[in-house]
């Protein structure tokens, strides 16, 4: 499966070497929602793609031999690049999925991103592996980094960072520890996005429990975006929750998917390895009821689903079976706090995949969580 914007870049094996690119070249994101402020440092990017974030500016045709990016490390616009990266137009390629590239050194990217000091931002980007084999994308972004492998064709990753200056550095990479070094991951449509402070929302104990608030997700294209475990991301990308577990939850909106209400959701993609979880203040001994609603996406996720709930010392099953069609249900059940401090937990009890691609990992659907005192 193709990402569907202009242009992607196909990123070979990276380099540890990062040099400093001209952040002159730099301009404030436009977006519905994003604003500029008259501040003393440079224009900062609350919401969208970041320059060329989605490589619809080309290299110009004297820097390019066929695929390859040469003359330098600034030929490919808003971007500096190192090793050997490929420019690659969208559409069927020579040989189907498989992009035949020689082998060479390791490659990454890497801009300069002017943005406001002290806060926290979320990282998405699409990225796509181009052999049948897992490959490896390591992404750096501050003073935070992580290595991502992608298992899947095509996935949309999010991550979060602190800025802690002006001027902060985002480079992706990979390491070359693919089976065969003339793969390499594809990356296209990066963008960033605030992560303002949250407040709670009245008549619910639970903070953003619609999932309203959550990462920059693109306009023209969604498969949803996954958001990485507590261990790889301290700060959630999306405010409030916990991912606990080894693998996932995926962030899905309502115009590419099934959401049972509002524009966000999370499916829970991984089985009892995908765990979402909130800490809630609570009065001990004293009783709450906890709501929720489960669901399909609509996206080819059909069989005998099942979230399980924890909260104090209750649990409760809420079984499913879905069609496809975006089925939904609610469920809710009383619990007793026995602390100040209540953890209430969700995840799928099956591990499922899409109907007519096994491949793809998918899952019940998570809405409407709310927790209010009896």
């Amino acid at each position: 499966m193709y990402l569907h914007l202009g242009f992607v870049l196909l990123l070979l094996i990276s380099s540890n070497t990062y040099m400093t690119s001209n952040a002159s070249s730099l301009s404030p994101i436009t977006d519905e929602n994003s604003h500029e402020f008259d501040v003393h440092f440079p224009p900062f990017i609350l919401l969208g793609l970041i320059p060329n974030g989605n490589f619809e500016e080309p290299p110009q045709p004297p820097n390019l031999r066929k695929k390859v990016i040469i003359r330098g490390r600034y030929s490919l616009p808003k971007w500096e690049i190192h090793g050997l990266v490929e420019y690659i137009s969208r559409g069927p390629q020579p040989g189907g999925f498989y992009f035949p590239v020689p082998r060479g050194d390791e490659a990454s990217i890497s801009q300069q991103l002017p943005l406001k000091p002290g806060s926290y931002y979320s990282l998405t980007f699409a990225a796509t592996r181009t052999c049948a084999q897992d490959e490896v994308l390591g992404v750096k972004a501050g003073k935070g980094s992580a290595d991502l492998t992608i298992k899947h064709c095509s996935v949309g990753v999010e991550g979060t960072f602190m800025d802690t200056s002006a001027l902060v550095k985002v480079t992706f990479h990979n390491p070359g520890v693919q089976e065969d070094p003339a793969c390499g991951p594809l990356l296209d449509a990066i963008a960033v996005k605030e992560i303002l402070p949250l407040c709670h929302t009245k008549g619910n104990l639970v903070k953003n429990g619609d999932f309203e608030i959550g990462p920059y997700i693109f306009k023209n294209f969604s498969i949803g975006v996954l958001l990485p475990p507590h261990s790889l991301d301290a700060i959630s990308p999306l405010p409030g929750w916990i991912v606990e577990s080894l693998k996932p939850v995926k962030y899905i909106d309502s115009k590419h998917f099934f959401v049972p209400s509002g524009h966000a959701a999370i499916e829970l993609v991984g089985g009892r390895e995908s765990t979402t979880a909130q800490i809630i203040r609570t009065v001990p001994n004293k009783s709450y009821l906890l709501t929720f609603t489960i669901g399909d996406a609509r996206n080819g996720c059909n069989g005998s689903m099942m979230v399980e709930a924890f909260a104090g010392k209750e649990t409760i099953k809420v079984p499913l079976e879905s069609q496809g069609k975006g089925d939904f249900k609610s469920a809710s059940f009383k619990f007793e706090a026995i602390s100040t401090r209540t953890r209430i937990t969700f995840w799928s009890a099956f591990y499922h995949t899409k109907v007519h691609d096994y491949a793809y990992l998918c899952g019940p659907v998570l809405d409407d969580v709310k927790v209010v005192p009896i």
